[in-house]
């Protein structure tokens, strides 16, 4: 028996070696970093011209700068409005395309082929994406130019000097590449859901309606809070559209400004200790807001 049980721990050791490259990458990329940033968050150090000033430590002023005036919270909100533009859309149309897809009795056709169709627009990178809104709704750009031909507009609307149509732009630009990806998911686990359960429903004479928001969205609901909580994460982290599509203003008057784009102006100013303070931010905030998405979606759960 007890040389059995050794034969189970020397077994056992493999998934140890194995975790081991995963450990290393994740200390010296990640664990690492995530202490410095900390570390670098309580001291001034900058770079006034090719001067270095610091790192001397200051404690909490580089906090107290951060929230001073309330910009950081003017981005903050920024950030959030431009992806719960892009996200509403977003999840609404992937429960649609993905309850169309796994639907056996519609009997839809060539669905390979629009699935791969719809998932495309992912593999496009986000500062090309950028490039080509920026080309399309410029102020000597195809649609201004078509809006003007057919008389809706007398003159150019300036689509980046609005308030709401820059942020809708934004928003608009995240649903149409990341809109496939949630499909995907979305459609995996319904495909995954037994049958059974909705053939019992339909001897039980549910309709359509009740099976989708009473035994799909249910059963779905792990899924759908992976979904909202990364493309939260995700919305947090926007960066290259609004930094391409405003040239890294955040014009008009900083209503497209996100949190990264503030946080890269310090980098760019190589204000390492403002830089950190922002990064701390940034990791709290997350954390907490995942924190509340995952805990509303699982309330009432036994």
């Amino acid at each position: 028996m007890r040389s059995q049980n050794k034969n189970v721990v020397r077994y056992n050791r493999w998934g140890y070696i194995f975790l081991v490259p995963f450990l290393v990458v994740f200390i010296i990329f990640q664990l690492i970093p995530l202490i410095s940033t900390f570390y670098n968050s309580f001291f001034k150090h900058f770079f006034d011209g090719i001067i270095e000033i610091g790192p001397n430590f200051i404690g909490l002023d580089n906090y107290k700068s951060l929230f001073k005036g309330g910009e950081i919270w003017k981005y903050f909100k920024n950030t959030m409005v431009m992806w719960i533009i892009g996200f509403i859309p977003q999840i609404l149309l992937s429960l649609l395309l993905a309850a169309w897809f796994s639907n056996p009795s519609l009997h839809l056709k060539g669905k390979p082929f629009f699935q791969t169709v719809i998932y495309l627009p992912n593999l496009i990178m986000a500062s090309a994406f950028a490039m080509l809104f920026f080309t399309l709704f410029s102020d000597i750009g195809p649609i201004n130019s078509m809006l003007v031909d057919l008389g809706i507009f007398k003159e150019a609307y300036k689509f980046l000097g609005h308030t709401g149509s820059a942020r809708g732009l934004v928003g608009f630009m995240n649903f149409i590449m990341w809109f496939g990806n949630t499909t995907i998911l979305l459609l995996a686990g319904m495909l995954g859901i037994d049958t059974s359960l909705y053939e019992a429903a339909e001897v039980d004479g549910a309709t359509s309606n009740q099976v989708f928001f009473k035994i799909t969205l249910p059963i779905l609901r792990p899924i759908l809070v992976y979904v909202m909580i990364t493309s939260m994460i995700g919305g947090l982290q926007m960066f290259d559209v609004p930094q391409i599509l405003t040239n890294g203003t955040g014009q008009p008057t900083r209503t497209t400004m996100t949190l990264i784009m503030f946080l890269n102006k310090h980098l760019y100013s190589k204000n390492y200790g403002m830089g950190g303070a922002l990064s701390v931010f940034l990791f709290f905030i997350t954390g907490i807001l995942s924190l509340i998405i995952f805990r509303f979606n699982t309330k009432g759960d036994k």
